[in-house]
C-alpha cells in the first residue's frame, strides 16, 4: 500500500517538474494591467518582440522614453529625445522582468534611438532602429532628419552595424519587416513630402528596392507592423486615433477596414488612453497585441501634469470577428506564448 500511496505524489512532482523545465506546457497565466512598466525612465513605449534561442526566453525591446523628465515648458519634446533602447525578459509572454538597456555600436546609432524591430532568420537576429541625430525640442523642427540602420546579432546582446537604409528620404522610421513567399518586404514611415506608409523588398536583408505597388496608405500613419493570422496578412498601423487595420491575401495589396481597434479607451486602471504603436506575436493559433497607453487619463494626472508624459505596456486578444480584427481591452487575457517552430 505505501508503494502504491507513493505513486500520485510521484507523479505530481513529474508534472510539476515538466512544466518547469518545458515552458510550452506550463500553465496559462492572466495578464496583469499594466503589463509592464519600465522601472526607471517609466517610458516604455513601441515594442518589439522576439524569442531568444539560446536563453528560451521571450525578450522585448522597447523605445526608452525620458517620461521622467521635468522640463520647465512643458511643450518641450526633449524628454522623447536621448532615449535609450529597453530590454525586458519573459518565459511566457506575461510576466517581464525589467533587463537594463541595449548596447549598440555609437559608429551606426546615436543618442535617440526609436522604434526597434526585432526579425530572426538563420540563425541571425537583425534590428532596424530608427536613428534620430541630436536632441531636438519641438516636432518638425527646421533641418531634423530620421534614418533607419540595420544591425546583428547572434545573441541579442553584441550587436554588429549593417546599413543604413537608402529610401530616398531623410524622414524615415519605424521599420516592420516580414517575409513573404519570394522576397523580404520592410514597411515603414516616410514624412517626405507628406506622411505616409511605404515599402520596399529585398532579397538579402541589406540591398532595399521601392515596392511596385506604391504607397501602402493614402494618409498619415507610423508604426505599422505586419503579422499573418488565420490564413491572411494584417497591418496594423498608429494613425494617432486608435490602430488602422488593411489585411490582405499576398501581403502586397490591402483592403482597409473600417473600424480602428484600441480608439476607445479601456475602463480599467493604466489602460484608459488610446492603444499606440503595438507589436503583435502569433501563438497557438492566437494573435496578442502589445501596445502602449499614455498615462494622462489616470488619477495622478490630476495633480502632475508631468504624469501624461509616462506609457505602460499592455496586451489584449486579437480575434477574428466576421471577416474583421477586433479586441476587448477590457476583457481578461489568459495565455502563455508557445516557443517558435523555426
Amino acid at each position: 500500500m505505501k508503494g502504491k500511496a507513493r505513486r500520485p505524489y510521484r507523479a505530481l512532482i513529474a508534472a510539476l517538474l515538466l512544466g518547469l523545465l518545458s515552458p510550452g506546457l506550463a500553465a496559462a497565466q492572466t495578464a496583469p494591467k499594466p503589463l509592464y512598466r519600465d522601472p526607471v525612465l517609466d517610458g516604455a513605449a513601441d515594442v518589439s518582440i522576439v524569442w531568444d534561442r539560446a536563453a528560451h526566453l521571450w525578450t522585448m525591446f522597447y523605445t526608452n522614453r525620458r517620461a521622467t523628465l521635468r522640463l520647465p515648458d512643458q511643450a518641450d519634446v526633449a524628454w522623447v529625445h536621448a532615449t535609450p533602447i529597453g530590454v525586458a525578459t519573459s518565459a511566457d509572454g506575461v510576466t517581464w522582468r525589467h533587463k537594463g538597456t541595449a548596447t549598440f555600436p555609437q559608429a551606426c546609432t546615436g543618442v535617440t534611438l526609436w522604434a526597434p524591430e526585432l526579425f530572426y532568420e538563420q540563425g541571425v537576429y537583425h534590428l532596424w532602429l530608427t536613428i534620430v541625430p541630436g536632441v531636438h525640442h519641438r516636432w518638425g523642427e527646421p533641418g531634423a532628419t530620421t534614418k533607419i540602420v540595420h544591425l546583428t546579432s547572434a545573441d541579442l546582446s553584441d550587436w554588429t552595424c549593417g546599413e543604413t537604409l537608402d529610401l530616398g528620404s531623410d524622414l524615415v522610421i519605424d521599420a516592420s519587416v516580414v517575409r513573404l513567399k519570394d522576397r523580404y518586404r520592410l514597411y515603414y514611415r516616410d514624412s517626405r513630402p507628406k506622411t505616409r506608409l511605404k515599402a520596399v523588398d529585398s532579397q538579402d536583408l541589406k540591398t532595399w528596392t521601392p515596392a511596385p505597388e506604391g504607397d501602402v496608405t493614402k494618409g498619415a500613419a507610423e508604426g505599422p507592423k505586419v503579422f499573418r493570422f488565420k490564413g491572411r496578412w494584417w497591418l496594423i498601423a498608429d494613425v494617432w486615433k486608435g490602430l488602422l487595420v488593411l489585411q490582405s491575401k499576398d501581403g502586397l495589396h490591402w483592403t482597409e477596414q473600417a473600424d480602428r481597434l484600441l480608439q476607445t479607451p479601456g475602463a480599467l486602471p493604466t489602460d484608459r488612453g488610446i492603444g499606440q504603436h503595438p507589436d503583435v506575436v502569433v501563438s497557438g493559433g492566437r494573435a496578442f497585441i502589445y501596445y502602449f497607453v499614455h498615462q494622462g487619463a489616470e488619477p495622478e494626472a490630476k495633480d502632475d501634469p508631468y504624469w501624461k508624459q509616462r506609457t505602460v505596456i499592455q496586451v489584449a486578444e486579437l480575434k477574428l470577428v466576421g471577416g474583421r480584427l477586433a479586441v476587448d481591452r477590457d476583457a481578461p487575457v489568459k495565455f502563455r506564448l508557445r516557443p517558435p517552430r523555426r
